[in-house]
């Protein structure tokens, strides 16, 4: 394509490539004559258009008529016209002006528009301030949700990124040629370092090697050593003196086989972009910084003056122009985000893809190469290529889809595609100065885990038909009990008393003489007035704190008979008493899932059942203390409850919304899916309403919600739903089915949480139909 500016005479001449794009760079805005030519094709023109700034310009189909040319095979030319033609169909015209003078805004929405709890957002940004944060931009479906800069900080001002130029640049400039089909990601580098092409180890080295720090190649690193102390090529490299390019692809060794190990490496780094960089020979932008600006900078709109890379200089080797890719960023929050925003859309910005869907996912995805190092129990990720990538969930507390640019004092941008979420810290390291914390802790107990917190996601499920509405009473009627003992899973008894078990205290008042793991209590009498007595028994009651000691987690009469589920004993465990639990039999245990399981209560010992079997829902997962993806559901005859060979598990519903069921623990399926917010579940039937329902806790910070369906099964509908209930660390939600009213409007919870909600708590709420 020749592009003739009208107001200069000047041609930009440019060749379109894989995808059909023409890249057209340094054009700038004005009238325009297009004219498009392929071999054996007779030109086409265009005039009279104006194009603009970051404009995408779609000119439709477009036929190129054979023209003549001598001596040539004129199929040959005609496959290559009705090639081109196909092309065209999507033809589209990039243009990357040579500056932007000022940057094309963001859309903003509020706090609560985005799902942020903004109280909890204000504390977390407190709290990192102190912690010698620069700055916190939040995105939230792709608009600016929350900014925050220190007093020394603002929006238009540049900080350095340290190692957050591993994805910025590296990342970036890697997808851009991988996306063009300039290298492949299992290429040998010495492909395109022809220096490495003897070297018994270095020509082993992939570009996968170098992106995932898996190459060998010995990092310009001496423990904590600053690195104006180095000294040999080490301490050369850091000074970029002569030139750090050099240094890394001839003076440092190589440690190990390649993509035998992780190690972590600055000068591998370097390593890939001198082979991104000759991958670009021949290619419209032959550098990295002008391959950034030209694909990633300028058409998300972000001026000249708001990043730059390579510590603001180039140098030659061998013809190229290499640009530091390990750090030597600068960049401004908001730029930070844009890339980042960029990688959550798939390469799509403005409904125009930059880049390939594909590869964009193939960036963020473990790469395959050994593991980060996680001795001591530091959170480190996977790598992607080069990103950071949480895949397999070792920050527990994030979605396992989040990918990381991360560097030096904690730079940090997040992107989270799952909840549409783009997050820029930067700063001093997290952990303090001289902080004895890894890394990767501190970045997950200071700025992961909590940014999460604050998060208010969108339910699961979408309104249910029948429950319009939940109110609950002022938080001022709420009724504490047994202060410093939670849990509370219940069960309405033959004798119209409810019989429930505590943990991690004393019970009621007067108090047990000492501080029990699991222990029982009788409830008598309605919500408004109940009374309460401890139950002891030895063959029940366990000690230990927290995950060390057995607690209940559901609680069931069937036929005069207490059925109890005791968590935390790997996983968990079927107990049951035929006294009304002064002693108790300890029977089969779940090794697979159903960490924390509760009965479906329905009624009076059951009499409310809806066939001759016990339902028992459990988040999926080992541990009650994780939240994890889904909710499973089992169930067993009630006479048969003792066998573990009687039970059978969900799968799916049929197409007619049956469901299906398995012996095989292994072949369940989720009865519920809420990603990163299933924790503890309780279960009950409404009669009144004729729904079934769930309260569910996402977390133990004041997560969770109740959730209705007219079977066991589902399927599901949301009823309530909040991610902050405003009483600070609540968890254990319980709904007894003995207070219920008759038509079903009027409810009580129990709960539990921190103090001063450490206690058997009881709260009425009322269903709207």
């Amino acid at each position: 394509m020749d592009t003739l500016r009208a107001q200069t005479a000047d041609h930009s001449i440019t060749q379109n490539n894989m995808e059909g794009y023409f890249i057209i760079p340094g054009l700038l805005p004005g009238m325009c004559t297009l004219s498009i030519e392929s071999g054996g094709c007779k030109v086409y023109k265009q005039s009279g258009g104006r194009l603009h700034s970051g404009e995408v310009r779609a000119l439709g189909q477009i036929t190129l008529a054979l023209g003549e040319v001598a001596e040539v095979v004129s199929s040959l030319y005609e496959i290559g016209c009705q090639a081109f033609r196909f092309l065209a169909v999507a033809l589209w015209l990039l243009l990357a002006v040579p500056l932007i003078s000022a940057e094309i805004p963001w859309p903003v929405a509020s706090p609560p528009e985005a799902g942020i709890h903004l109280p909890a957002m204000e504390a977390f940004k407190n709290e990192l301030a102190v912690r010698g944060t620069k700055n916190l931009l939040v995105i939230r479906y792709g608009k600016i949700a929350y900014e925050w800069y220190a007093s020394d900080s603002g929006p238009a001002k540049t900080h350095y990124t340290a190692s957050m130029a591993k994805a910025l640049v590296g990342g970036m400039s890697l997808l851009a040629a991988l996306n063009d089909g300039r290298m492949a990601v299992d290429d040998a580098a010495e492909k395109y370092i022809p220096a490495w092409r003897s070297d018994p180890l270095k020509s082993k080295i992939t570009i996968r090697h170098l992106a995932t720090h898996s190459s060998g190649i010995e990092d310009a690193e001496e423990g904590s050593k600053p690195h104006n102390e180095l000294t040999g090529w080490k301490g050369a490299f850091w000074k970029r003196d002569p030139n750090p390019f050099l240094i890394s692809l001839t003076q440092a060794p190589v440690l190990f086989e390649p993509g035998s190990k992780f190690h972590y490496s600055n000068t591998g780094m370097a390593a890939l972009a001198y082979a991104v960089t000759a991958s670009l020979r021949g290619a419209p932008h032959s550098d990295i910084r002008t391959l950034l600006r030209e694909r990633v900078m300028a058409p998300l709109g972000v001026p000249d003056d708001q990043w730059n890379i390579g510590y603001g200089r180039a140098y030659e080797v061998d013809g190229l122009k290499l640009y530091a890719n390990w750090g030597g960023g600068n960049f401004t929050a908001r730029a930070t985000a844009r890339v980042g925003q960029l990688m959550l859309q798939r390469g799509v910005w403005d409904g125009r893809p930059l880049f390939r869907a594909n590869w964009v996912e193939r960036m963020v995805k473990p790469a395959g190469t050994p593991p980060s190092d996680r001795t001591g129990g530091e959170p480190a990720p996977a790598s992607g290529l080069c990103w950071w990538v949480n895949a397999d969930g070792i920050w527990k507390a994030v979605p396992k889809d989040a990918f990381v640019g991360a560097g030096t004092g904690h730079q940090i941008l997040l992107v989270v595609p799952s909840l549409s979420l783009v997050a820029v810290r930067n700063g001093g390291p997290l952990s303090g100065k001289g902080g004895r914390q890894g890394y990767w802790s501190a970045a997950y107990e200071h700025f992961l885990a909590p940014l999460m917190a604050t998060l208010d996601l969108a339910p699961p499920y979408p309104p249910s038909p029948v429950i319009r509405k939940v109110t609950f009473d002022p938080e001022s009627s709420i009724v504490r009990q047994a202060i410093d003992s939670d849990n509370w899973p219940i069960t309405w008894m033959d004798d119209d008393t409810q019989f429930t078990a505590y943990g991690d205290g004393w019970g009621f008042d007067p108090r047990t003489d000492k501080k029990l793991s699991l222990g029982f209590a009788q409830i008598m009498g309605p919500a408004e007035s109940f009374r309460a007595v401890n139950v002891r028994s030895p063959t029940g009651e366990r000690t230990g704190e927290g995950k060390a000691g057995p607690k209940a987690s559901g609680m069931l009469m069937v036929d005069g008979v207490l059925y109890m589920w005791v968590r935390n004993t790997g996983n968990s465990q079927l107990v049951w008493s035929e006294d009304r639990g002064r002693t108790w039999r300890w029977g089969f245990k779940f090794d697979t899932s159903f960490g924390s399981p509760a009965f479906l209560n329905m009624g009076k010992n059951y009499q409310g059942a809806r066939d001759h079997y016990v339902y028992v829902y459990s988040q999926d997962g080992p541990s009650a203390y994780e939240s994890y993806d889904h909710l499973v559901l089992a169930r067993a005859p009630k006479d048969r409850l003792r066998e573990r060979a009687a039970w059978e598990f969900f799968v799916r519903l049929d197409g007619a919304n049956r469901p299906v069921w398995t012996k095989d623990i292994a072949q369940r399926g989720p009865v519920f899916t809420y990603w990163k917010n299933c924790q503890r579940v309780d279960a009950v039937y409404n009669p009144g309403l004729k729904r079934y329902l769930l309260a569910l806790g996402y977390n133990h910070h004041g997560g969770w919600g109740l959730f209705d369906a007219a079977e066991p099964w589902g399927p599901w509908t949301t009823a309530f739903h909040t991610i902050h209930w405003g009483l600070g660390g609540t968890h254990g939600y319980r709904l007894p089915a003995k207070w219920i009213s008759t038509d079903g409007a009027t409810m009580y919870l129990i709960f539990s949480g921190v103090r001063p909600y450490d206690a058997f708590c009881v709260r009425r709420f009322t269903l709207e139909k």
